[in-house]
């Protein structure tokens, strides 16, 4: 679906699958969880699903000339490092915004983990005290026309790269990876769990799985406590790409599994249910999830296996969509463990 599309290389390759069967046995044992480890598909600053998206995006800013990428998130995104890092290969300026989405005190809240990675990557970082939306802000419009005003040619990449016209392309890709690697195995997973906050990597999904009829086996776990808004803009971003690629039907609401139950207590604030699902994930398999969002999905995964939301038998992909570096604002919580 992807081939008239130009992709700029920044991933190693198809990210690996790997079969989580000591968490699978902790759970019961009646299903098989696997993940595709996207926290693992690129040497850029320890990659993520964000990289998957911008393979699709860069050329774009190439052909514009542009000479500044401009981007926003909260202080710990994760999206913003990922647009450093590209940056820094294609040789470009990087403006990050970083609003204070997060009601979380940390003493080093605003100067380790993902931002800390972006200063030394050499991002221009401006931090604005304004709380969390996933629509386009102010703030970041106020940026691109500061660059403009200092001479820049500034390419405009909103928050998640989510609302950008090509943004839900990586993840028709990431399903047609999905695709060639269940056919080396000789089976095709039941369900794909993913954390869903601005939303194009669950359209994106929604889009890829509509190919083969799986679409509402995507199962969206919100992590941004604001589910509507977020719902409506995954099928937003989900209806545009469809249109992109010439998939051949709409993508209608029925198509959408978005679960609402795990976002709690706020945006990029762990749960304590949030900390017992990375403490099992890290402690049963050694892989690590972060308390903003693949915390929240592999919380939302337990609970649902648990609670028999999967049919026995049933082949479970977890998407690990990266993040982990942003635990390190949240040191105090894991001080212990």
């Amino acid at each position: 679906m992807l081939e008239r599309f130009e992709r700029y290389p920044l991933t190693f390759g198809p990210s690996p699958l790997e079969k989580l069967d000591r968490l699978s046995a902790r759970l019961g044992g009646s299903v098989e969880i696997w993940a595709k480890r996207e926290d693992c598909n690129s040497g850029l600053a320890f990659g993520g699903n964000k990289i998957r998206k911008l393979e699709y995006i860069v050329p774009d800013a190439l052909a514009r000339n542009a000479d500044t990428l401009v981007t926003i998130g909260g202080v710990q995104s994760n999206h913003t490092r990922q647009v450093a890092a590209v940056a820094a290969r294609l040789g470009m300026k990087c403006r990050l915004v970083q609003e204070s989405w997060v009601p979380f005190e940390d003493a080093v809240y605003d100067r380790v983990g993902n931002i800390l990675l972006s200063r030394i990557m050499g991002a221009e970082v401006e931090l604005v005290d304004e709380g969390f939306d996933i629509g386009i802000r102010e703030s970041w419009e106020r940026a691109i026309e500061d660059v403009k005003a200092r001479g820049g040619r500034p390419y405009p990449i909103p928050a998640g790269a989510s609302v950008h016209r090509y943004g839900g392309l990586g993840f028709v890709g990431f399903a047609e990876e999905v695709r060639a690697q269940e056919a080396e195995l000789g089976f095709r997973f039941d369900y794909i769990v993913a954390c869903t906050v601005t939303g194009s990597t669950q359209a994106g999904m929604l889009v890829g799985f509509a190919r083969d009829g799986r679409a509402d086996r995507v199962v969206g776990i919100d992590a941004s406590f604001t589910l509507e808004q977020t719902r409506a803009q995954v099928m937003g971003i989900a209806r545009n790409t469809a249109e992109l690629v010439e998939l051949g039907r709409e993508i209608t609401d029925d198509d959408l599994v978005l679960l609402g139950d795990y976002a709690h207590p706020a945006y990029g604030v762990p749960s304590t249910a949030t900390n017992d699902a990375m403490r099992l994930a890290a402690r049963t398999e050694g892989m690590m999830t972060d308390p903003v969002y693949e915390g929240k999905s592999m919380q939302g995964m337990i609970d649902l296996v648990r609670k028999g939301y999967f049919p026995p038998g049933s082949r479970i992909l977890y998407a690990h969509l990266g993040g982990v570096p942003a635990i390190n604002a949240y040191s105090y919580i894991y001080r212990n463990g």
